[in-house]
């Protein structure tokens, strides 16, 4: 039986090693799994921690993926604000062996995940699961065929979306590189973009290349392959109208983009214990930047918000 695109996709990404699910991993998802129960469907782990992993040093990135928003909280706030902008992000610490371990989790309908990847217009979700995911839990084999199918929806439209932005010849990693910082762009991000998207393709060159070949392979674009030089270099032929919307289209997401991430900081001043902390941690991670804030400001953390975005920026944190 001949495969489709997607099908084949969905072997290349199933032929990833798995995720390295350490002891110190599995009680991290397990913690987080018991605090939504039985409306937990699959709980994803992707990022830095993953590319490393490593979980000791450093915060675990999580997606628990739930049947519904009002099963998986016991507060209808919570739903509410899952359900109207999506995901609700929190913060987790679990002893471990004399240590603390910390992740960060989002919680995501199953409906809302695979929706993400395969139809939104921003990138949020087709931008970071085109990246490579494990798949920690799974409630049944027919989850983790919704899952695999959704992440290989969101490599075909994030390699889709980024190949009219492409000049010349290039190959999987000028395609990865300039699709990924895209995709950052169109989020508040302190770290540069180019160098983390090449960062993120080197971890992992082979898997990259791998997709690339597979989803080019069916591309509606008219694309020429040469690899005699054993990496295959790619000629794009697009037409300027192509081009054009397709950066109108990108401007937009950045524009969508800024102003969805300020409202998710919002939200997860509410939703996030230890939010105004863990959002000064993240921009020093990154930039180097560093703000400091007394306790009359964390006692109104919308106004906190909006001292930190201005010091920052006069700080330059911002890219």
């Amino acid at each position: 039986m001949k495969l489709s695109h997607l099908d084949k996709t969905v072997e290349a990404i199933r032929k990833q090693p798995s995720a390295d699910l350490s002891p110190g991993l599995q009680a991290l998802s397990d913690a987080a799994c018991d605090l939504y129960g039985d409306s937990v469907r699959a709980v994803l782990f992707y990022g830095s921690c993953l590319r490393t992993g490593n979980v000791h040093d450093g915060l675990a990135d999580l997606y628990l993926l739930v049947d519904n928003y009002q099963s998986a909280f016991n507060s209808r706030t919570l739903a509410f604000f899952n359900k109207l902008l999506p995901p609700n992000v929190f913060y987790l610490e679990v002893p471990y062996e004399g240590h603390v371990l910390r992740a960060k989790y989002a919680v995501l309908t199953l409906d809302d995940f695979i929706k993400g990847s395969e139809r939104w217009f921003h990138s949020y979700l087709w931008g970071r699961f085109s990246q490579k995911t494990g798949i920690i839990y799974a409630q049944d084999d027919f989850v983790i065929q919704q899952v695999q199918k959704a992440l290989a929806c969101a490599v075909t439209k994030f390699i889709t979306q980024t190949l009219p932005r492409m000049q010349g010849s290039f190959n999987a990693r000028d395609l990865w590189s300039k699709g990924l910082s895209l995709s950052y762009q169109t989020e508040l991000r302190t770290e540069n973009a180019q160098k983390a998207a090449e960062k993120l393709f080197d971890a992992d060159p082979d898997y990259y290349q791998a997709l690339t070949s597979v989803v080019l392979e069916a591309s509606i674009f008219d694309i020429n392959v040469d690899d005699d030089a054993g990496t295959p270099v790619y000629h794009l032929e697009v037409s300027t109208h192509e081009r054009r919307l397709n950066g109108i289209a990108w401007r937009m997401r950045t524009l969508q983009g800024k102003v969805l991430s300020v409202l998710r900081l919002l939200k997860g001043l509410f939703t996030f214990k230890g939010g105004i902390d863990y959002i000064l941690w993240k921009i020093e991670r990154h930039s180097g930047a560093r703000v400091e804030v007394g306790p009359v400001l964390r006692r109104v953390p919308p106004v906190a918000v909006v001292v930190i975005f201005w010091r920052l920026y006069r700080q330059d944190a911002f890219r």
